[in-house]
């Protein structure tokens, strides 16, 4: 088990490694495993790249995010432009029917709205707009549409968590109601965590997915 100080440290270098964070704008805090970042960074993704790499570290149980998105006058642009970028590369880089995400922008922070068949589409909409020029944050709404014809089943999802996290998988819990899934029990680290949630949502059906697990290193 790692103290404080020491995660302290392998968060700093881990952050320090990562090309694309200026590490030496960012303070790293511990508490009882808890990690907070704080500082300033020049745009989202690079704030995204920050919070990537911090889970990344292992005896990292959870993570604060203090950190704001301070643009260089280079970077800066209005809504008007910000949303036109938006709109313009979720139609060149996704594959659905056109105006079937909506975007709204507000003092650069982008808002995605509509429905969608899959997570990996939801999950594609955000990445297709987290680097552009003059955004600081994102808030992803959009929503899956229900079929009656979809059917999660607990031992489809059961089974997805055994080919991705193989023995550990035993001390993950699915509840299914629905299409709603609850995951709860314990996991290794945020990369299992990770794994348990995308099996989840890869199962046809699945509209949303509640984590209740728990890292225990």
């Amino acid at each position: 088990m790692k103290t404080d100080k020491q995660l302290q440290q392998d968060v700093i270098n881990e952050l320090a490694w990562e090309l694309s964070v200026n590490s030496t704008q960012i303070g790293v805090e511990v508490k009882d495993g808890i990690v907070t970042l704080a500082g300033h960074v020049g745009s989202y993704l690079e704030k995204w790249e920050a919070q990537s790499a911090a889970q990344r570290v292992s005896g990292v149980k959870a993570l604060a995010v203090e950190m704001d998105v301070s643009l260089p006058g280079s970077s800066a642009r209005n809504d008007v432009d910000i949303a036109r970028a938006a709109s313009n590369v979720l139609q060149w880089s996704t594959y659905w029917p056109e105006d079937q995400v909506k975007v709204l922008v507000e003092n650069g922070w982008i808002t995605l709205s509509g429905e969608l068949d899959w997570e990996y589409q939801r999950e594609a909409a955000e990445r297709s707009v987290r680097g552009l020029m003059g955004v600081i944050g994102i808030s992803n709404q959009i929503v899956l549409k229900s079929s009656a014809s979809w059917k999660p089943v607990k031992s489809d999802i059961e089974a997805a968590l055994r080919r991705r996290i193989h023995a550990d998988a035993r001390n993950i819990m699915v509840d299914v109601n629905g299409a709603d899934v609850t995951l709860s029990g314990t996991v290794h680290s945020w990369a299992e965590r990770d794994a348990a949630r995308n099996a989840a949502w890869s199962t046809a059906g699945v509209r949303n997915v509640a984590d209740s697990l728990d890292i225990v290193y």
